[in-house]
């Protein structure tokens, strides 16, 4: 099969360092377009053409389908600065970047599918519990109602997973690649924050998939898979649900960011209205502010280390234990976590100001309130697991 290059990259795949001066170029166009992708619950046909043509969602696809193959630790360059611009984006974006790296599992003929436009965005949803397969002559029949499809509308193809039940063996979780254009998208995101995110419920009624569009759980527990067969670069043999905590982290930790800009620019001409006193020149504040910067940084830092780890771990074709993969996503969690206490003292320090709707730290921060509770943000989800790895204990969670 030739090598397919995406047009507007020159007869070349993206590579990692250009996506990051993308992601950090487009800030101020991500910011300019927050209201009106919040307003219309979902990104519109303007910021996701914007993406297509930047090739940030390819951070993590295959070169030769023409993506930039990139190491984890672009995740974390790449999703930061985008959050701090737009965390609905950025949100939406983590998706499409995720699963495309999911996507490379599949085999060639099902990539080859997805990839016929390499540019193409992928959606999804990995809740298999809340969805059923029955076996079909050459595929599967799948059925159910998911929710939290960040992105799935103008998106192109949607992931999905699912419980496929046999009658001779137990019950199975399996991933189908479904096109949008299938799925009936339910119109139930109407939140509080990351209201752009547009993450809707998909719902599917006994719809054929055939069976080169759907892989078992085991191929993303890490080691060789079909993908690994026509793509060598050793992100492609990685455990895949063990780096789901890393860019969520990324995107609290932008969100964090772009809060803690808005209130430093405020702070400098803020005055008490019941003294006049100017509140920079309070000892508590400066603290507080001290104590911020120190939680983003470590945050950050705890987050690339990691990364780095994580890649070790492949460059030396090595699969990392149950212990080292329920690490990474405690940790993810914990970065969060630091993200998340460090937004909730900007808005102590914000005062009666962040009442008003025209205040951005406000909007900023009810995307930090939806953002953190996701699953893998959930800090008491993740150190419990990671905390049966310590004491010897089985994992409950199937997926790592």
């Amino acid at each position: 099969m030739p090598v397919i290059y995406p047009w507007g990259s020159n007869g070349q795949p993206f590579n990692a360092e250009q996506l990051i001066r993308r992601a950090q170029d487009m800030i101020p166009a991500f910011r300019a377009r927050v209201d009106e992708v919040n307003a219309a619950r979902g990104l519109t046909e303007e910021v996701q053409s914007e993406l297509r043509s930047s090739g940030l969602p390819r951070l993590l696809q295959p070169a030769r389908f023409g993506g930039a193959e990139a190491r984890i630790s672009a995740l974390i360059d790449v999703l930061i600065p985008t959050a701090s611009g737009c965390p609905s984006t950025a949100w939406c974006l983590t998706q499409y970047i995720l699963h495309n790296f999911m996507v490379a599992r599949w085999p060639l003929e099902a990539q080859a599918e997805v990839w016929r436009t390499p540019d193409a965005l992928v959606s999804g949803t990995i809740i298999p519990m809340l969805g059923r397969a029955v076996a079909a002559n050459g595929g599967y029949l799948l059925s159910g109602r998911w929710p939290f499809v960040s992105g799935v509308q103008g998106s192109d193809w949607c992931l999905i997973a699912a419980m496929f039940s046999s009658e001779n063996s137990p019950d199975e979780e399996r991933y189908f690649l479904v096109r949008t254009a299938d799925v009936k998208i339910v119109d139930t995101w109407f939140s509080v924050g990351l209201k752009g995110s547009g993450s809707q419920d998909v719902e599917l009624e006994s719809f054929f998939v055939s069976e080169a569009m759907s892989v078992p759980l085991s191929v993303f527990k890490g080691g060789p898979n079909p993908g690994s067969e026509v793509s060598a670069a050793p992100i492609f043999k990685m455990p895949v649900h063990m780096i789901f905590g890393l860019p969520h982290a990324a995107c609290l930790v932008g969100i964090a960011e772009s809060m803690y800009e808005l209130f430093l620019s405020q702070s400098r001409e803020r005055r008490s209205m019941v003294t006049g006193e100017d509140t920079s020149s309070y000892g508590t504040h400066q603290m507080a502010v001290g104590e911020i910067s120190a939680s983003l940084q470590a945050a950050q830092a705890l987050l690339r280390a990691d990364a780095e780890e994580m890649m070790h771990f492949a460059d030396f074709k090595q699969v990392p234990s149950t212990l080292e993969r329920s690490n990474y996503r405690c940790n993810a969690a914990y970065a969060g976590e630091l993200a998340r206490r460090a937004a909730h003292t900007i808005w102590d320090l914000v005062g009666a100001r962040g009442a008003y709707e025209t205040n951005p730290i406000a909007r900023i921060y009810q995307d930090m309130l939806v953002g953190s509770r996701h699953v893998v943000m959930n800090l008491q989800v993740n150190t419990i697991e990671h905390g049966r790895a310590r004491l010897r204990l089985p994992l409950t969670a199937k997926n790592l």
